[in-house]
């Protein structure tokens, strides 16, 4: 199926610029009329999976953060965050709650997080060449919150 509109963005891997990609995504997102809730899950999964490339993916050094989001007619949007980091060594172990290389702060929930506010994700890593997340959400928007 063919996206009906799609947009492309990359920024640096500071923490400064999670809060932007975010609000980025979630401005361009709005054109499908979301409820509050669902523009919610979207800024949050996209928050994660920011968060994710700045601290683990360029986890001592900095790089470029490439996001890119379409928009389908059905009203779903596919958000693909990659980062051209260290990569992830186990992805099925990484995906497990709790699980964390870093330790400290860190709760070891991003992936859980965005999963639970997705309809669906899925991630691909290569070791020394970074990692991609594919965020896939339904958007069942106002109009159809309204008849519920």
């Amino acid at each position: 199926m063919k996206p009906i509109n799609e947009m492309k963005m990359q920024i640096q891997s500071l923490s400064m610029n999670e809060g932007y990609a975010r609000v980025a995504v979630a401005a361009f997102a709005a054109s499908l009329d979301p409820t509050l809730e669902e523009l919610s899950d979207i800024k949050t999964a996209v928050s994660e999976a920011v968060t994710n490339c700045i601290v683990h993916g360029y986890r001592d050094s900095f790089g470029m953060i490439y996001i890119a989001v379409r928009i389908f007619e059905n009203g779903r949007i596919e958000i693909k965050i990659r980062d051209k980091g260290r990569g992830i060594e186990n992805i099925e172990k990484a995906r497990e709650p709790l699980f964390t290389t870093l330790g400290g702060d860190r709760a070891g929930l991003g992936f859980s997080v965005m999963e639970s506010f997705t309809d669906k994700m899925r991630v691909r890593s290569t070791l020394g060449k970074g990692t991609t997340v594919t965020l896939i959400k339904e958007i069942k928007g106002k109009k159809n919150a309204d008849e519920g």
